[in-house]
C-alpha cells in the first residue's frame, strides 16, 4: 500500500507540475507574439511616414 501511495503522490506531483509548466508556456508565448506585434507596428509606421514625405 506504501508504494502504491507514492506512485500516486509522484503522479499527482507529474500533473501539477505539467500543468505549471503549460501555463507558463502559454505565458511566453502570449509575450513573444505580444513583442512580434509591438515590432511589426514599429516597422510600419517609419515606412508610413517615408510615403508621406515622397509624396
Amino acid at each position: 500500500a506504501a508504494y502504491e501511495n507514492m506512485q500516486a503522490s509522484e503522479s499527482r506531483i507529474r500533473d501539477a507540475d505539467m500543468a505549471e509548466e503549460m501555463v507558463a508556456l502559454t505565458t511566453k508565448q502570449i509575450l513573444v507574439q505580444s513583442g512580434t506585434a509591438m515590432l511589426a507596428q514599429a516597422n510600419v509606421k517609419p515606412n508610413s511616414v517615408l510615403k508621406l514625405l515622397q509624396m
